[in-house]
């Protein structure tokens, strides 16, 4: 029986990427007076729905949305977290 999962998806810039998002905040952020602040990176987080057979097929899918359509694999990496939606475990 098909289960629900709960996805998570982080999508960020490669280290090898200038992030000029990044360098504004941070700029904004000294401005502001938080001068411990270095390093700003900015990213996007997707939630979504995913329904499939098991966990291994939920997790196949993220990937290829991922690759086909959330992140540009030239300068974006991405990670994902899911989580079985409760009454859909059993």
């Amino acid at each position: 029986m098909p289960k629900n999962y709960q996805c998570c998806i982080y999508v960020t810039l490669r280290p090898s990427v200038l992030d000029p998002a990044g360098t504004a905040v941070e700029s904004g952020l000294k401005q502001l007076g938080y001068d411990t602040v270095a390093g700003v990176r900015i990213g996007k987080y997707i939630e979504l729905t995913v329904t499939a057979a098991d966990e291994t097929s939920a997790r196949a899918q993220l990937a290829q949305m991922c690759d086909q359509l959330l992140a540009n694999p030239v300068i974006e990496n991405y990670r994902f977290d899911l989580h079985c939606q409760s009454g859909d475990r059993g």
